[in-house]
Formats: structure tokens, C-alpha cells, sequence
């Protein structure tokens, strides 16, 4: 497709807007709003293939598995049902088979799973995040090992800006005195005939 990037292949979406896209496919889970590539290929993947190995690596990091897994309809296969309920996890997503004729449900329930639905979509508004804010869709590199970099880079950036929301603003502000105080000392480091001031 590209003499410059071989390494860029199209890929059917069938996507209203865009049928085929250019690019790396990431499929990527958020943990707390921190983003973690899970799979990263330059060719067209399943996802659902994917979701019970990031299961187990979840379970590797934190020592238990997830009570709730938030997935899109693609990861809801037969056998991804089946370890969810071997593992005792439970998940967004309809249930196979016909619906239920009348089923009372609470306001409560309702309310629940509508939020747990949505919240969801924080994975969709990452992508969006790193597209609009921080330019995962431009990038212009040659090769495939600087593309990788790059969007590792931007995914790193994005997990710390979610960082700096944690720490709290006094924290920031004890930090911002000690450099306004650090400004004003003269350094030297190599003797007196080096004298570098702030």
C-alpha cells in the first residue's frame, strides 16, 4: 500500500465513516483509567480471541480476578462466556439466546447496568483521547519499531496525565516553593570559575 511504510496494511472496518483503515490495530483495557496495551499488530486481529488472556494477566497483577469485566459485543463469544462463569465473573453484555417475555427488574438493576454499560465507553473516549489530544492519528514515521514507540509514547502520556490528577494540588504547590526557593542558589558545581545561576 505505502513503498515507505510496508508495514501498514488496510484494514476492513466497514465502519459508516471509514470502511478501511490505515494503521496499527491496540486493543488495550483500562484499569482505574490507567491504559494498558494488551495486543498490538499492524494486521487485522479478533479481539475476542484476546479477552482471556488479559482476564489471567489482570488476575497475575492484582492477585484476583475482576467481579466485572465491561466488554463490547465482539468479546461475548460462547467460549468467553463459559470462563466467565467458571471464574465467577460478571460482565456487560445481553444474554445469548431469546429474551425473556416479561422480566421485572428493578429501578435500582436498571440504573446499574445502564451505568456499568456506560461506563464502558471510557475505553472508546481513550482512543478519542489519544486521537484528538495527543495525535495517534497522525503519525508520520517510516518504520514500524518508531511507529510502536511513538504510540507507546503517547499511551504513556496519557496514563500520567491521569496520574497528575491523584496527587493532590498541595502536593504541587509544596513542589512549586522548593523550585521558586531552589531558583534563587547559586550552583557550583566545577569550582569557582564555573558559576551557573538560576
Amino acid at each position: 500500500m505505502n513503498i515507505h511504510q510496508p508495514h501498514v496494511r488496510p484494514i476492513i472496518r466497514g465502519k459508516a465513516m471509514a470502511k478501511t483503515e490505515f494503521g496499527a490495530k491496540i486493543s488495550i483495557s483500562l484499569l482505574d483509567g490507567y491504559a494498558r496495551v494488551d495486543h498490538f499488530d499492524w494486521d487485522a486481529f479478533n479481539e475476542g480471541q484476546d479477552l482471556q488472556a488479559q482476564v489471567e494477566r489482570f488476575r497475575k497483577l492484582t492477585g484476583m480476578y475482576p467481579e466485572l469485566v465491561q466488554v463490547d459485543k465482539i468479546y461475548l463469544t460462547r467460549e468467553n462466556r463459559r470462563f466467565f462463569k467458571e471464574k465467577a465473573i460478571r460482565y456487560t453484555g445481553e444474554p445469548l439466546g431469546r429474551k425473556p417475555v416479561k422480566e421485572i427488574r428493578s429501578r435500582y438493576q436498571k440504573r446499574k447496568e445502564r451505568r456499568e454499560a456506560a461506563e464502558r465507553n471510557q475505553v472508546e473516549g481513550k482512543f478519542g483521547q489519544g486521537k484528538r489530544g495527543y495525535g495517534l492519528n497522525d503519525i508520520r514515521t517510516r518504520l514500524a519499531t518508531t511507529s510502536n514507540s511513538w504510540i507507546g509514547a503517547i499511551i504513556f502520556v496519557m496514563n500520567l496525565i491521569r496520574h497528575m490528577r491523584d496527587i493532590p494540588l498541595s502536593y504541587f504547590v509544596s513542589l512549586l516553593s522548593k523550585l521558586m526557593k531552589v531558583r534563587n542558589i547559586n550552583i557550583y558545581p566545577l569550582g569557582s570559575q564555573m558559576k551557573l545561576c538560576a
